[in-house]
């Protein structure tokens, strides 16, 4: 068995992107993409099959995502000039603009499990002491960000507000893209509302977005946020052990597999971020170092497993609930 630095480099000839699988997967996407969004605009549909278009488009933005975020990883399609406009196009349409995802997300790989300073670019974690200490109304703001509610509300609470609002309100020169997702967000729903009335808007923006994004929010969560997940002390962190153990893999069937662009085996994926998501299977079936994480799914049961879970116990090594 490998370890440490030995297990990393043991990756390395997974994280060589195969160029013509790059663009395939990404213009493929980005063409179902469109013409899901071009479908919704059709008001001839009767309201049962619209809304499963508009359900499929919100699936397409989800992979479309992962795609997008293995970009900003350097995983695929690194230094194409005209990859890096489509990308950047989609992240002010998803309101996940370049500058706020790529410096909070390679945050959150860094520091991934840390006590105390994983929250950055991830949900915050309290200790029971902390939140012991903690006043009524810092518990009340602490469990409603980890609330299900705000995850489902994932396109206003985590992209509209936590995404574009609070990263152009903290540096406005630096995240002026993140005001200009906002600003196009807002200007589209009033000139849609205003020209084809609101039920246009419902089809082709508020079901697509609230669907990919609560998804994303709720994968996000439970993919650091499940039972048996560990965090560390500064001092005894290790990168490789925060991936292992502190990431899940979330078994999901093909389907879905497909629609999360293969972010289930998302212990590998912070392990060695720089291996392009349709290689992340071939990595984990090649090491027998990698065929033995913690597992998630996406049945209720296990969902609500980790929904419950809400602040670190240091004494049982384990997130526990409030009840426990």
């Amino acid at each position: 068995m490998h370890y440490g630095k030995e297990l990393i480099l043991l990756t390395k000839p997974f994280a060589r992107e195969i160029r013509w699988k790059s663009w395939y997967y990404t213009l493929s996407t980005l063409i179902l993409l469109i013409f899901g969004i071009a479908l919704t605009t059709h008001s001839e549909y009767n309201p049962v099959l619209r809304l499963i278009i508009s359900l499929l488009t919100g699936f397409m933005i989800v992979r479309f995502f992962v795609i997008y975020h293995d970009n900003q990883h350097h995983a695929i399609l690194h230094q194409s000039i005209p990859a890096r406009i489509i990308f950047g196009l989609f992240g002010i349409y998803v309101l996940a603009p370049t500058s706020i995802w790529k410096r909070s997300h390679d945050y959150h790989h860094n520091h991934n499990s840390k006590l105390f300073s994983a929250s950055i670019g991830s949900y915050p974690i309290m200790t029971v002491q902390k939140f012991r200490q903690s006043s009524k109304a810092e518990q009340r703001l602490y469990l409603a960000i980890r609330h299900p509610l705000t995850i489902f509300f994932g396109y206003i609470s985590m992209f509209l507000l936590g995404m574009c609002l609070r990263s152009f309100l903290s540096a406005p020169k630096r995240h002026w893209d993140s005001l200009l997702a906002i600003i196009l967000h807002v200007a589209v729903t009033v000139w849609m509302i205003i020209t084809f009335g609101w039920i246009m808007w419902l089809f082709v923006i508020i079901i697509p977005f609230m669907t990919a994004c609560g998804i994303g929010a709720y994968l996000f969560y439970a993919q650091h946020n499940f039972p048996g997940v560990k965090f560390d002390d500064k001092e005894d962190w290790k990168y490789e052990v925060a991936a292992l153990h502190s990431s899940s893999y979330m078994e999901m069937n093909s389907f879905w597999k497909w629609v999360t662009a293969n972010i289930g085996y998302h212990h590998i994926h912070h392990l060695n971020s720089r291996i392009p998501f349709y290689r992340l299977p071939e990595a984990m079936a090649a090491l027998p170092e990698l065929q033995n994480p913690v597992i998630t799914t996406l049945n209720p049961s296990d969902i609500w497993a980790c929904f419950r879970l809400k602040v670190w116990d240091p004494e049982k090594k384990a997130m526990v609930g409030l009840n426990d």
